[in-house]
């Protein structure tokens, strides 16, 4: 099997790729709202802290698997022990899931590039995208119709992610020299053209005023070791499989630190050009920063056009600018997001990628049909939480426990000190052992709790049910699939 594998066509193309995988939309919409929310500048100190006890560990670990085990998540599991292949499904079930809503908001970005040329969303950004983009129906319980220009956008997705995998890893490899080092010009642009605007330093200031009484609160690590777990694409099954591209005596601990920190180094970049831009706004609109600042689909489609709208010159260009920046940033991280699943079937069944690829995507597609319904925007929401919080949540601490406690983090250790320059020494088996478990287990039991005594979202009762009952039902096919018998047996 390894000789037949698909091989990177250089370091640096696994790299770029990875990190492509790593940085995307959350970067640009996420990081910056999480570090003004929980302490401004003083963020940084937890966050940092999560990244190198947890963000850089896990990647290496994840890494090192799929390396040495040459394969995706459920073989390079198998391998591991016969009874934790199911793990390996599990992931790349969720970051299914998570691909079939993640080219809904790629179509939406789409749209918008249509849109940003004449300001469609004129003076109320956020009644445009609501009421006539989406057209919101009055809850979860109604999907209501199908919006066609958010479908033809889906498919436009599709056919971009179709055609950047099916030649194979080399020609992604290309792709991704272009995907990845285009959103960091834009982000430069755009952080210049912050800075030169009026208001610009109060929105700065908002971003990076420390407040250090909020590092007392356990909240605000967990914010910390969540917002590093997410980031970096871990428990997704992703940075295995792209692992198990790389020839044999390649750096794996090199490699990890590159990648983790490239990713947090964008975040917080990214954050000049959101806060500057948000402190103009708030300065043209009268009112103070935190009334405007918003994470998530707030500012990318609401806050953040408001803002384009008001500048003084060339605002259908940078509006333009902004969300060819969003297209970039999360067409890397949709490939990535596709190719686990393939390797999954590919490597436990004799099935083709020719053949596997355009049923993935086709599936896919009709899947995230749901999420360009009236009703979708509720249900993208919903799945997001249910299936990938809680879920990569679970499946990181699955990873501790499988490969740090019964198969033995210091044989793992043993593999990435044989090819890697840079040592790793016993601290990281405290790390895989100790301290990111406990972390992963507060935060999955965290939520639970949260979720048991007050539902999610505000959505009714039946709601959270539906929710749950899909996370249960993955959990069952990926058993299933576990089970069932491969080619080598």
């Amino acid at each position: 099997m390894a000789e037949a594998r698909e091989r990177w066509g250089s370091r640096t193309s696994f790299i770029m790729a990875a990190i492509g995988a790593a940085i995307g939309l959350g970067n640009v919409w996420r990081f910056p709202y999480i570090c003004y929310a929980n302490g401004g500048g003083a963020f940084l100190i937890p966050y940092f802290v999560a990244l190198l006890t947890a963000g850089i560990p896990l990647m290496i670990l994840e890494y090192s698997v799929g390396h040495h085990m040459q394969g995706g998540a459920p073989f390079a599991f198998k391998k591991l022990g016969r009874n934790l292949e199911w793990i390996g499904w599990l992931a790349l079930l969720v970051v299914f899931v998570l691909a079939t809503y993640y080219a809904v908001i790629l179509a939406w970005c789409f749209n918008y590039l249509a849109h940003s040329v004449k300001l469609a969303w004129g003076t109320d950004a956020k009644y445009f995208f609501e009421k006539t983009f989406l057209q919101l129906s009055s809850g979860a319980g109604e999907l209501g119709k199908v919006r066609l220009s958010i479908l033809a956008g889906l498919v436009a997705t599709w056919i971009a992610i179709y055609f950047s995998l099916f030649k194979g890893v080399k020609a992604l490899g290309k792709i991704v020299m272009f995907t990845v080092t285009i959103p960091w010009v834009i982000i430069v642009i755009m952080v210049i053209r912050g800075l030169t605007l009026p208001g610009a330093m109060s929105g700065l200031r908002f971003y990076l005023t420390p407040d250090f009484k909020m590092l007392l609160r356990p909240d605000v690590w967990l914010a910390a070791y969540g917002q590093v777990f997410f980031t970096l694409s871990l428990a997704m099954g992703t940075l295995i499989v792209y692992a198990s591209y790389l020839p044999r005596r390649s750096d794996i601990a090199n490699n990890a630190y590159i990648t983790s920190l490239a990713n947090c180094g964008t975040s917080f970049f990214a954050g000049f050009a959101v806060f500057s831009t948000l402190g103009y706004l708030a300065q043209s609109m009268g009112v103070p920063v935190p009334e405007v600042t918003q994470s998530g689909f707030g500012l990318a489609f609401m806050t953040y056009p408001t803002a384009i709208r008001l500048l003084p010159f060339g605002a259908p260009f940078f509006g333009f600018l902004f969300f060819i920046l969003l297209l970039t940033l999360g067409i890397d991280s949709a490939f990535s997001q596709v190719e686990p699943v393939i390797a999954g079937f590919t490597d436990k069944w004799r099935f083709s990628k020719k053949i596997v690829l355009p049923l993935v995507c086709i599936v896919a597609f009709v899947v995230g049909i749901v999420y360009t319904t009236q009703g979708g925007y509720y249900w993208l929401d919903i799945m997001d939480y249910f299936v990938v919080t809680v879920g990569l949540t679970l499946i990181g601490l699955l990873e501790c426990i499988a490969i740090g406690w019964i198969f033995g983090a210091g044989k793992v250790r043993d593999w990435v000190n044989e090819v890697s320059e840079f040592k790793i020494g016993r601290w990281w088996d405290v790390v895989i052992m100790g301290v990111t478990p406990i972390i992963l287990g507060i935060s999955f039991t965290w939520e639970i709790v949260r979720l048991v005594r007050r539902g999610y979202g505000g959505y009714p009762f039946w709601v959270s049910s539906v929710g749950v009952s899909i996370f249960v039902g993955l959990i069952v096919v990926s058993v299933v699939l576990a089970r069932l018998r491969g080619k080598e047996e």
